[in-house]
């Protein structure tokens, strides 16, 4: 449930230091639990996103953004499942959940961008069936700036792009689903 190492696709902004980040719910090199799963996309989850908590990120930490990416995913430039942003340096932890509809979970100033699928929200594994095994990168990026200064609006691209400057360091856990 913990990784110290980064890993593709991140490592395409920037090659940055790491940290670690472990969750109840979903595990590195694991498959992913159903509750991780679509059913918006009717994979036979529940779109909920995992819990999350994350220590060891440097000194000068001004604030955290959250990506969930498959990059297998057919499109030619993989798939952004959930994309947080502006989560102040003082919480270290999300709640399973955190990820619904209202962002319930998430701390204030903190929201979430529209995924690929155009929902502000979480939205679990689902890729096509027979297409093989896809990772799903869970990033915790450490940043330098309280707010990245980006609307709700922004797509997770353009968070990235924002991010590359600003990443002090990364944490990354990847379980997988095949459907």
């Amino acid at each position: 449930m913990t990784s110290s190492t980064t890993t593709i696709p991140y490592d395409d902004i920037a090659v940055v230091p790491t940290f670690t980040v472990t969750s109840t719910d979903v595990a590195d090199g694991e498959q992913l639990p159903t509750p991780q799963v679509s059913g918006i996309f009717g994979a036979g989850g529940s779109d909920t996103s995992p819990q999350l908590s994350w220590s060891g990120f440097p000194e000068g930490t001004k604030s955290f953004a959250i990506t969930v990416y498959d990059p297998q995913a057919p499109t030619g430039a993989g798939f952004w499942h959930w994309a947080v942003v502006d989560i102040p340096a003082s919480t270290t932890s999300l709640p399973t959940g955190a990820g619904d509809d209202e962002g319930s979970g998430l701390p204030s100033g903190a929201f979430q961008l529209k995924n690929d699928a155009s929902l502000a929200r979480f939205l679990g594994a689902a890729p096509p069936a027979g297409h093989g095994k896809h990772n799903y990168y869970i990033g915790v990026h450490a940043l330098d700036v309280e707010t990245l200064g980006i609307d709700a609006g922004a797509t997770p691209a353009f968070l990235g792009f924002n991010m590359s400057g600003h990443t002090l360091a990364r944490a990354v856990i990847t379980p997988w689903w095949e459907a």
